[in-house]
């Protein structure tokens, strides 16, 4: 038996298992770790209008996934005795495996004086990243709200705000 004969009737009887395995297969890549959820955490924020005073509030967050798309909408209400935030943004996820997404994101922060993001209307960047628990339905979040020409007015006018938000939250 020649060496081109042997050569041709082995590639005649792989090439179909070899086509098999390609059209049966998929790519290995990194998927979404999908799932709109609603959390409760806390927020620490560099309130540069009182001299880099630290100033903690409470946050409620969100995150409503469009599925088979790496946009999500989310939005942030913080909160404390003297003020209220509202930071509704747009993000794009960056999906590492089922559990672990990072994210940035862009919007707007709508803030009463003397909130973690400033006091009037700002615009946000928004880098975070959220984590699913496996095995539940929890969500641990974390991200930072930068706020630009967050502060209107006096000393500090025009000055960023930033702000650390963590906490946990329910998906569905």
């Amino acid at each position: 038996m020649s060496v081109r004969l042997a050569l041709g009737t082995l590639a005649a009887l792989c090439l179909p298992t070899l086509g098999w395995l390609g059209a049966t297969s998929a790519p290995a890549l990194a998927q979404p770790a999908y799932g709109s959820y609603v959390g409760v955490g806390g927020s620490l924020g560099v309130e540069s209008e009182n001299d880099g005073q630290l100033n903690l509030a409470g946050v409620v967050a969100g995150r409503y996934d469009l599925l088979k798309s790496p946009i999500s909408f989310r939005a942030q209400a913080f909160f404390d005795r003297d003020s209220v935030a509202i930071v509704p943004t747009v993000s794009y996820d960056f999906p590492v495996s089922w559990q672990l997404e990072p994210y940035v994101g862009a919007g707007l922060a709508l803030a009463t004086e003397g909130s973690v993001v400033g006091d009037g209307t700002s615009f946000v960047i928004q880098p975070g990243v959220d984590y699913m628990i496996p095995n539940s339905k929890l969500v641990v979040f974390g991200n930072a709200v930068i706020a630009f020409d967050a502060y209107s007015g006096g000393e500090k006018d025009g000055d960023a705000a930033v702000s650390l938000q963590t906490g946990v939250g329910w998906r569905f």
